[in-house]
């Protein structure tokens, strides 16, 4: 009789999803995921991996992994597996599309708010007890309603932003390679535009939702900033190293940028100390999924990917193709 094939699951997801895998398969989790004690002592039989989008799954980890069949990531984002490495051994990769997508909409357009009208700020002025009254002129920021809003990646999240948009009467612009039908651009309100510079010139925000490549990292360079609108706002829930970090502290604090809001960084955890002295970025924990609905969603799919590929199914999102 052959051994249950084993399951390695990194850190703890929430919900119930992980209890479907027992009884029909060999379970281990690690609570430090992949750097765990307990993934060094079973990963020569590792056939299936739930990954977290901090578990750099490389050539070097893959070589470790004689057995492994599938990574399922709990992550829309595949920017922490090499895919090539895994294509040439014929593993599966899976991802978490559509149900995050809300939620971290909702989190672009919340930091979008907080950064233009100065929210976490003005919080923060209340805090330390730096209110002193009312003035005509005290803690002026942008407004949001009406402004023209570039959105880089019109994808699933991107449109769902777009959506949002239209509710606070904005101008929405868009680019991307590829450009949509006139159907749903009409649907989304959004017009397209060829060049992002060209767009970067016009919108009074930018919100990214593009993947990680390496044509996108740092595509918001020193150079590519400074074309930004005078005065207009930064969001970025994609990917920190799209972003260059010390590039957009500068911006903030000689222009044109009037204000960013950031929920991913180039190093995470750490974030660069020049923004970290910034008042005008709002700083966010990489909470983009993080309401429970989603973050369970996404652990629910993510056992589903492996589920179904150990029984002969295909998985439900797939991502690379295997044997």
């Amino acid at each position: 009789m052959n051994p249950q094939p084993l399951v390695f699951v990194s850190g703890t997801l929430p919900g119930n999803s992980v209890e479907q895998l027992f009884g029909c398969f060999n379970v281990v989790r690690g609570e430090s995921g992949i750097r765990s004690a307990e993934f060094a002592a079973c990963r020569e039989r590792v056939e299936a991996l739930v990954a977290l989008v901090t578990d750099r799954i490389d050539e070097a980890l893959l070589a470790t992994l004689p057995r492994l069949r599938i990574v399922a990531n709990v992550a829309v984002g595949v920017d922490n597996i090499d895919l090539a490495a895994c294509a040439r051994r014929g593993i599966v990769v899976t991802n978490t599309p559509d149900v995050l997508t809300e939620a971290t909409a909702d989190l672009a357009f919340g930091l979008l708010l907080s950064a233009a009208r100065r929210i976490a700020e003005g919080d923060r002025l209340m805090r330390a007890g730096g209110f002193s009254g009312w003035t005509p002129t005290f803690m002026l920021g942008t407004r949001v309603h009406g402004m023209t809003l570039g959105i880089l990646g019109l994808g699933r999240i991107g449109q769902a932003v777009a959506r949002r948009a239209r509710g606070f009467g904005m101008h929405v612009l868009y680019t991307q390679r590829t450009r949509l039908s006139e159907e749903m651009e009409r649907a989304l309100g959004a017009a397209f535009v060829p060049a992002l510079d060209e767009m970067l010139a016009r919108a009074d925000a930018v919100s990214i939702h593009c993947p990680l490549t390496q044509e996108t990292r740092h595509l918001f360079s020193r150079e590519r900033l400074a074309r930004m609108k005078p005065g207009s706002v930064l969001v970025n829930t994609a990917r920190g190293p799209i972003v260059d970090e010390a590039a957009l502290a500068d911006a903030l604090a000689k222009g044109p940028l009037a204000a960013a809001g950031l929920d991913v960084y180039e190093e995470e955890p750490r974030v660069h100390p020049a923004l970290l002295t910034r008042e005008n970025v709002v700083l966010a924990p990489h909470i983009g999924s993080a309401d429970r609905a989603s973050r369970e969603a996404m652990a629910g799919m993510a056992i589903a990917n492996v589920m179904r590929f150990l029984s002969g199914e295909p998985p439900v999102s797939q991502v690379t193709m295997g044997r």
